[in-house]
C-alpha cells in the first residue's frame, strides 16, 4: 500500500479523565513514506526506525494540538521527511552523525477545523530549519529523539496558532 495512515488522537482519555470536556485532537496521515528524502536507519531496521519517527512526531503534533481550544481537529498530511543529520558508517556500525549542511526539514498540509468541522485555516507547509545548530540554547529536547524536527515544529506552532484570531474560533 502507497499509502501509510497513522491517526494519533487525542481526546478519548483526556474525555474520560477530564469529565467530558472535549480537548482539540490531532490527525495525522504519512503520506507515500517510502519516497521521504531522509527516514533512514542508523542500527534499527527500517521499518522499525520510520515506525518511531512516526510515533514520535505524530505524538508531538498531538501534544501541539492540546494547545488548541476544545473541539479543534488539526489535520496534517505529511509528504516527506528529512531528519536533521546523515547516517555514515561509523566504525562497523551506522549512525546519525548531525552537521549544519544536514538541516532537519518537513513538508505537510494541514487544515484546522472548528467544532462544527468546518475549515478555520488551512495551509501547505514546507519547514526548514537552516539554524539549528544555532539554536541549541533553547532545543528543550536535548538528548532526545528527533529533538531538532520537534523544536522546528514548535515553532512552526507557535507563529501559525497561537494569534489571537485563531485561537478566539
Amino acid at each position: 500500500m502507497n499509502k501509510i495512515v497513522i491517526y494519533t488522537v487525542i481526546g478519548s482519555l483526556t474525555l474520560l479523565a477530564s469529565n467530558f470536556s472535549f480537548a482539540a485532537t490531532a490527525e495525522v496521515e504519512w503520506n507515500e513514506p517510502e519516497k521521504y528524502r531522509d527516514i533512514r536507519a542508523g542500527n534499527e531496521t527500517r521499518k522499525h526506525f520510520q515506525n518511531r519517527v512516526f510515533k514520535q512526531l505524530g505524538d508531538h503534533f498531538s501534544k501541539l494540538a492540546e494547545q488548541l481550544p476544545e473541539g479543534q481537529t488539526l489535520k496534517v498530511k505529511v509528504t516527506d521527511v528529512d531528519l536533521a543529520g546523515d547516517v555514515n558508517f561509523g566504525g562497523m556500525n551506522q549512525v546519525r552523525i548531525i552537521k549544519r549542511v544536514f538541516s532537519p526539514r518537513l513538508e505537510f498540509s494541514y487544515q484546522l477545523l472548528d467544532k462544527q468541522n468546518q475549515e478555520v485555516t488551512a495551509s501547505d507547509v514546507d519547514l526548514k530549519d537552516l539554524g539549528f545548530l544555532d539554536n541549541h540554547l533553547k532545543l528543550r529536547y536535548r538528548n532526545r529523539s528527533f529533538g531538532y524536527e520537534k523544536q522546528m515544529l514548535d515553532d512552526w506552532f507557535s507563529e501559525t496558532f497561537m494569534t489571537e484570531t485563531i485561537a478566539k474560533n
